[in-house]
């Protein structure tokens, strides 16, 4: 199947692109720069990845979301929340519809060019505070997609059954290099290590049984 992936930089997403490379025919990594606080921390690692293995890599500016969407994950939100990422006050860092709104915007480019399938990283953990990561919500999406679609794209979501530590034991399979990957919300120099994502990195390795390449700011207690 020919497909494109989408591609944020992060752990999960270039896991999942490496996964699609064995099973998939990937014509295109996608990316979008809508104005989080990490973007530029995340997208040169997509860049970095999509180059390695010599896949076109698309950055789609959706400068909208930055100026008229109310996130503390945004440059115009607040403060990140620090604690782990289960916790309630992470739902600060929710982008309304974020998934559905690049996915929407996938499905587009996918049946532009000639693609079947959209592969998105979500996984279990993402399930306590973002709906639009949910299977029951990427299964009707998937749904909407080929019925709205000539190509009949499909959304394909390998991990979304998986907890971030099984997501790092494949991706040791693969072999990716995760020192090339970036997690933290807070898009400083270095991956702070005390955000809900770092800790949840963190979290992933230890389950792994596999050494966290990741220099946080940060060491942990």
């Amino acid at each position: 199947m020919k497909v494109i992936v989408l591609l944020s930089g992060g752990l999960d997403s270039v896991t999942a692109l490496y996964h699609a490379r064995e099973n998939h025919d990937v014509i295109g990594t996608l990316s979008f720069d809508y104005g989080s606080k990490h973007n530029h921390c995340e997208l040169p690692m997509a860049a970095y990845h999509s180059k390695k293995l010599d896949i076109p890599h698309i950055v789609l500016p959706l400068t909208f979301i930055n100026d008229y969407f109310q996130s503390n994950l945004l440059k115009s939100g607040g403060e990140i929340p620090e604690g782990h990422y289960a916790a309630e006050n992470m739902k600060q860092t929710v982008v309304p519809f974020r998934n559905g709104i690049m996915l929407s915007i996938a499905g587009g480019f996918a049946e532009s060019h000639g693609a079947e399938g959209i592969v998105i990283g979500a996984h279990a953990g993402d399930h306590f505070i973002y709906a639009d990561c949910r299977e029951i919500f990427l299964a009707v999406m998937s749904a909407a997609l080929r019925e709205g679609t000539d190509t009949k794209v499909e959304i394909l979501r390998p991990f979304v059954e998986m907890d971030k530590g099984a997501i790092v034991r494949r991706g040791a399979e693969l072999g990716i290099d995760y020192s090339q990957t970036w997690s933290c919300y807070k898009g400083e120099e270095l991956q702070c290590g005390v955000c809900g994502t770092c800790v949840e990195r963190r979290e992933a390795f230890q389950l792994a049984g596999i050494p966290d390449p990741t220099e946080y700011t940060e060491a942990e207690d």
